[in-house]
């Protein structure tokens, strides 16, 4: 039987940079550039988790303000020793958020919705507190295809164990897809929707580079390897080593697929909640 691992573990900071962090602050400045927004507006960051989007906004984006939404402690913790003080952050997540109607100008959320309960009502929340013609933008990695150090992952632990293929992103998060995720946008009633792929090289300098973040335990992947005994967790390395495409120097390099999306907030737009007084 294989382990319960939902809901998905990501709540250590230091953990989560080792095995994804490193790429998804790369990602980030990628969305962005695509984003193309103005200066001087008001940003949110939904999911900010260890603050790689918001730091980039920050860098990027000259924004008026910066706030983030983040349900773990540890990650809003994380974030915070990385962030200035002006960055505000709230404990929250996208089905909830604690900010008042049409609020700021662009709300963005990376690597999140596919962790959404329900990735629809989630969009129609962030445009809740959107101005209406705000934009909404959004990125998730490609599990079941381009997120080749998460698949080829996946793949090795599926051929050892079939069981473990329930716990895979790329059957469980079908959203992570171009055609889903403009369909989700136009769903939640935004328009304008446009959808592009993202991809960063990631380069391993050595095998063990690549295996020993997801001994961290933090995500589907980290936590279903160190569920494993011994035994199970050798057999799972091994194959991963005789799989993954080694150059002569012993570096893996592999491509990181992310699919971004945006859409505008329609102008008729019209918000159905009020954050309680206690968020504000």
């Amino acid at each position: 039987m294989i382990p319960d691992l939902a809901p998905t573990a990501w709540e250590q900071g230091d953990p989560y940079e080792r095995y994804i962090g490193r790429w998804s602050r790369r990602v980030a400045p990628r969305f962005l550039s695509w984003l193309a927004p103005p200066g001087g507006r008001r940003w949110l960051d939904v999911g900010c988790g260890t603050g790689a989007l918001t730091a980039a906004i920050l860098d990027l984006c000259a924004p008026a303000s910066v706030a983030g939404v983040e349900p773990s402690d540890g990650f809003r913790t994380a974030a915070r020793k990385r962030l200035p003080d002006h960055v505000a952050l709230h404990r929250g997540d996208a089905m909830g958020l604690p900010l008042a109607d049409a609020s700021v100008d662009i709300v963005v959320s990376g690597l999140v919705l596919n962790f959404v309960s329900d990735p629809v009502a989630g969009l129609a929340e962030m445009a809740r507190v959107a101005v209406p013609g705000g934009t909404i933008g959004v990125y998730l990695w490609d599990y079941a295809r381009g997120m080749e150090p998460v698949r080829f992952f996946w793949d090795a632990a599926v051929a050892l164990d079939p069981s473990a293929a329930g716990l895979d992103e790329g059957t469980r998060f079908p959203i992570c897809d171009a055609t889903a995720l403009r369909e989700l946008f136009l769903s939640a009633g935004l328009t304008g929707v446009e959808v592009t792929a993202i991809d960063i090289a990631t380069r391993f300098p050595a095998f063990d580079d690549y295996w020993e973040p997801f001994l961290g335990g933090q995500g589907p992947a980290p936590s279903y390897a160190v569920s494993l005994g011994d035994a199970a967790r050798a057999r799972l390395r091994e194959r991963l080593r005789e799989r993954l495409p080694l150059a002569a120097d012993g570096s893996i390099t592999l491509t990181a697929r992310a699919w971004a999306s945006r859409g505008t907030v329609a102008q008729e737009h019209v918000a159905r909640n009020t954050p309680k007084d206690e968020w504000r």
